[in-house]
């Protein structure tokens, strides 16, 4: 059991869930879920989930012969939903620790004493395996996934103001105090909006570095296997939840830009006026400088408005918090 802190009460019984979203991965997810270790010090029992992403192959099958428990969705709804519905799961099942891990055999499930172990120590909330914290632990992979996963790191180290190396990885240790504050929306994927949620409500996030294959040993990425569509997917879901909780620095930076274009062609005109004694021909200058002074001074007060509104989100998201509490 674990405490309000996180970390865990001595000499009382523990349970671990291991979830892994699944999408067509027959090849791979029976030899994972035997890999997981059934004997982790501080750890009583081991649940493993696997949610069934809509899989039109063998992957439930596979998975309920190697032990697996299996929560199955009738069609395809991103690697987000499936995470979503592996954590609902596992909260309903108990879980003091939530372990999320690939199916697809990228990572060692030989390493999850490795996350479970500062989160038992109450050092972090949530931990995370990191590939590119040390240049000793980079995986062998392409070019332009190697430099992407860095670049989306250095995006969401920016945004939150906290420096993460590796913010892209599916292998990751939850306590469960952690898990009934996290309120995430996106479904094509989770990953970078849980750094997003869990940092601005002041909960520690610990990389640990982890050595991981580059490649998945069978077959590709249904997530990032298509960069551009990746990036559109994942661009929308960071911008959204960083709109929701930092509405006034989104909302004044649009209306910054418009403004600073509306006093850029206001000065335009009135110099103009003052060599010239006229406005003709340079009018426009002046109906589209109002124009984005008016639209400006608009997306201002709705950044303002959106602020307020963060206030009653946060007070939402306590209340819920206590409700899951309460619902164990």
């Amino acid at each position: 059991m674990a405490n309000a802190s996180g970390a865990t009460v001595a000499n009382s019984p523990t349970t671990l869930c291991v979830v892994m979203p699944a999408l067509n991965e027959e090849a791979t997810i029976a030899d994972v879920i035997r890999q997981v270790p059934e004997d982790i010090h501080g750890v009583s029992e081991v649940i493993i989930i696997v949610v069934d992403d809509g899989s039109t192959d063998g992957t439930r099958l596979a998975a309920l012969s190697a032990g697996a428990q299996v929560v199955s969705h009738p069609d395809n709804r991103g690697l987000g939903a499936a995470f979503h519905t592996g954590v609902r799961k596992a909260i309903e099942l108990g879980a003091d620790y939530l372990v999320n891990i690939d199916s697809d055999g990228q990572f060692n499930p030989e390493d999850i004493p490795k996350l479970l172990q500062p989160l038992m120590d109450a050092r972090a909330d949530c931990v995370t395996a990191s590939r590119f914290i040390h240049k000793d632990y980079y995986p062998d992979m392409g070019a332009v996934r190697f430099y992407g996963n860095r670049m989306m790191s250095a995006l969401i180290s920016f945004l939150s103001g906290k420096k993460y190396y590796d913010v892209s990885c599916g292998f990751r240790a939850y306590t469960r105090d952690t898990l009934l504050q996290l309120n995430l929306f996106g479904e094509f994927t989770y990953t970078q909006e849980t750094f997003l949620d869990l940092t601005f409500k002041g909960l520690r996030i610990l990389e640990v570095p982890i050595k991981t294959r580059g490649e998945r040993p069978v077959g590709r990425s249904r997530v990032a296997s298509n960069i551009l569509r990746y990036a559109y997917n994942t661009g929308k879901i960071i911008l959204r939840t960083f709109r929701d909780y930092y509405p006034l620095r989104v909302f004044g930076f649009v209306a910054a830009i418009l403004l600073a274009g509306a006093t850029a062609l206001s000065c335009f005109l009135l110099i103009h006026y003052a060599r010239t004694g006229g406005f003709t021909p340079h009018k426009w200058a002046g109906l589209t400088g109002g124009f984005l002074a008016g639209a400006g001074f608009m997306i201002l007060v709705a950044g303002f408005i959106a602020d307020m509104l963060v206030r009653i989100r946060i007070n939402q998201e306590r209340i819920l918090y206590m409700l899951r509490k309460r619902g164990r």
